[in-house]
């Protein structure tokens, strides 16, 4: 079967992991021998080619992939990202290779009829590999040729309803973790606020108009199952504002060693009798806990709600009841000017249909950001350029204790002029008599 030599690459089938490798080389030998009886729009040997310019990348150390111009699907301006070899001579099979954005389903929840669906399409008018998923959350449809855009995109639409995601300077495909569907520290439905807001921003997701690429991401709770306080630039994450539920049997069971800790889960090795002083209460991080005559106590006005006691002793512990979400902003890779964690902007705000509270702040974000934005320079770069304050300004967000990241490092303050000539200056004269005495 093999049309190249590809010694580089046969290296990484060769660890304990299941190798990308294997995958398209079985793909290849599928196709070659057209095992599925399916008439291939695109050359039959892409996944050989693919492994040949793959393997030669390898060789020269440097990619073989060139721009080639803008391709993509008419009346969007994402979704398809242009791929062209810089060797279509060798590599015919590839000359093009463009991948497909496929906006996921919220929770990734699916019907098998419609995964085979979508798989006998790309099988037919692509190359048959998929990523399900990348880290951009969509499904990834990876190689076709021009002429089968157009097309693939039709019988997505009218015969899957299914839509394209988002690619370039847009908003990116909104991306959430499974939520109330199975998840049981949920503190707000994420597929019904992911779908929501979907479907309001079609426009910012299809067609490009941001300074630069936009990230929604959605964690039920403080877990973070989607990590999207370092991959969002607006993330939202689960949480709750009143006390963390107690049951003093359980916190008994745990302690006498009636329950396992952590679910039941272990790593295989004997850890010894459970210890909630050394396991739970000395890991807390603000210290708010404690743990005497048999009785766990907690001080929820320090709690972080790190989540970390509750998923020890899931039986013992339960989040609390008033439930919503905080919202954090500005995080992102290292591209420009270094990875960035999200910085929290909304401590707790209710996620309630028609989440109307919610799409103001996003907007208000947007709009400043579209006016003072540079070009590629992400939503977290712009804060740390014009500083948190201008941000609470624009959304009009009352400052508190949680947007103080750390102390200054200057003793010198600004006052603004209408803070001065206002009530300030009436201050100070107050301050001055009274030490004048």
């Amino acid at each position: 079967m093999a049309k190249h030599e590809t010694p580089l690459l046969d290296q990484l089938e060769t660890g304990p992991w299941p190798s990308f490798v294997s995958d398209i080389k079985r793909e290849a030998e599928a196709r070659e021998k057209n095992e599925r009886g399916i008439e291939h729009q695109i050359p039959r040997d892409v996944c050989e080619d693919i492994l040949g310019i793959l393997e030669l990348s390898y060789k020269h150390k440097r990619t073989h992939w060139k721009h080639g111009g803008i391709v993509g699907v008419f009346g969007y301006g994402g979704g398809v990202i242009g791929r062209y070899s810089d060797q279509p001579e060798m590599f015919p099979g590839v000359a093009h290779f463009h991948t497909l954005r496929v906006n996921q389903p919220a929770g990734k929840f699916y019907k098998t009829d419609f995964l085979k669906k979508l798989c006998d399409l790309w099988e037919f008018r692509g190359s048959g590999l998929t990523n399900m998923h990348g880290s951009t959350g969509d499904i990834i449809l990876l190689g076709t040729t021009t002429p089968q855009i157009e097309e693939i995109f039709y019988e997505m639409t009218h015969n899957l309803q299914q839509d394209l995601g988002g690619s370039g300077s847009n908003l990116r495909t909104p991306s959430d973790c499974i939520g109330q569907a199975r998840c049981e520290y949920a503190c707000y439905d994420t597929q019904a606020l992911c779908h929501s807001l979907t479907m309001d921003y079609q426009d910012e997701l299809h067609r490009p108009a941001f300074p630069y690429k936009f990230k929604f991401k959605f964690d039920g709770c403080p877990n973070g199952c989607v990590a999207s306080i370092a991959r969002a630039d607006l993330s939202f994450i689960g949480t709750w504002r009143d006390d963390i539920r107690i049951n003093p049997e359980e916190v008994k069971a745990y302690v006498g060693g009636e329950i396992p800790p952590n679910g039941g889960a272990h790593s295989g090795r004997d850890w010894g009798p459970f210890d909630i002083q050394k396991e739970v209460v000395d890991l807390c991080p603000t210290e708010c806990m404690r743990f005497e005559n048999n009785t766990l106590a907690i001080n929820n006005r320090e709690c972080t709600r790190c989540m970390h006691c509750i998923n020890v002793m899931p039986r013992a512990l339960r989040i609390g009841n008033d439930r919503g979400l905080s919202m954090l902003i500005g995080a992102k890779a290292p591209i420009l000017d270094g990875a960035q964690m999200g910085s929290l902007l909304v401590p707790f705000i209710k996620a309630e249909e028609p989440y109307d509270e919610i799409k103001q702040i996003i907007e208000k974000i947007w709009d400043w950001w579209m006016e003072e934005g540079r070009n590629r320079e992400r939503v977290g770069e712009l804060i740390k350029r014009l500083g948190f304050q201008r941000l609470l300004e624009v959304t009009q967000i009352k400052a508190m204790p949680q947007h103080v990241q750390e102390p200054r490092h200057n003793p010198y303050i600004f006052w603004k002029e209408e803070e001065v000539e206002g009530g300030w200056t009436r201050d100070i004269k107050e301050f001055r008599k009274h030490h004048q005495r």
